[in-house]
């Protein structure tokens, strides 16, 4: 990509607002990925470009964890490696997917995780530690993999589902359980930009830049988390959102 100081603005400026809203509500790929598709960006590449802030903002979340003596790295593994696995399946799909028909899977995915985001059932879930016997490792392992497909290929609002499943699988709290979370997400991370990369579909600046972006919103929004702040967040995520889907869905003739 030639270096275009306005494309990288606007990157920098939509990182910073996507790392607020994951801190106030979660799903800033729903807003980075469209994003980086109306800037021009094939789909494939806007896909894979979106993997470095979130390889980055996870190994940090990781490490942030590992600070506060929360991890289980042993565990973590166990079930990162079929998410790993999977992530490469999900990835190979992305890679090869047909811009339009990758557009208006996008669509629809954004309206489900927005769906999922302000309902966010993870909360609901009750937490009872539940011992890893043969058999339920084995539907871990399947649990686990088949996310890895979805956060390979798509990767918007598998938070939700990651907690959800790491939930009804162990019986985990909240705090341990998003210890695990930012490690599986970092690892079955690299093998998808892996993927991606591999096959040319990674815009290293503006990745990093983004990345940049997210951390800046994370750390503002963080510091700045207030009742009002979090409402106002929300409304703005809800608008951009469904503008966004209705325009990649391309329902609209000649919005798109």
């Amino acid at each position: 990509m030639e270096f275009d100081l306005v494309k990288v603005l606007l990157i920098l400026v939509t990182g910073v607002l996507a790392g607020i809203i994951n801190v106030f509500a979660g799903g800033g790929s729903l807003l980075t990925l469209p994003v980086l598709i109306f800037m021009g960006l094939p789909s494939a590449t806007a896909n894979g470009t979106n993997r470095v802030a979130i390889e980055v903002q996870n190994i940090i979340a990781v490490l942030g964890f590992r600070s506060k003596g929360v991890s289980n790295f042993k565990l973590s593994i166990q079930f990162a490696i079929p998410a790993l696995v999977g992530a490469i399946v999900g990835a190979r799909i992305a890679v090869d997917l047909p811009d339009k028909l990758f557009n208006q899977i996008l669509a629809g995915v954004m309206i489900l995780a927005l769906g999922l985001i302000l309902w966010n059932p993870t909360r609901r879930l009750k937490h009872t530690d539940i011992e890893m016997t043969p058999t339920r490792r084995v539907v871990a392992t399947f649990a686990f993999f088949l996310v890895g497909i979805y956060g390979g290929f798509i990767q918007a609002g598998v938070g939700f589902i990651l907690i959800a499943t790491l939930v009804l699988v162990t019986g985990l709290d909240l705090v341990r359980t998003n210890s695990h979370k930012v490690f599986i997400i970092a690892v079955y991370t690299l093998s998808a930009l892996a993927t991606f990369a591999l096959n040319g579909k990674v815009d290293w600046v503006l990745g990093l830049v983004l990345a940049i972006g997210n951390g800046t919103g994370g750390w503002l929004g963080s510091r700045f988390q207030v009742a009002k702040g979090e409402k106002w967040v929300r409304i703005v995520l809800i608008i951009a959102v469904l503008t966004m889907a209705v325009r990649l869905s391309g329902i609209i003739p000649g919005w798109s």
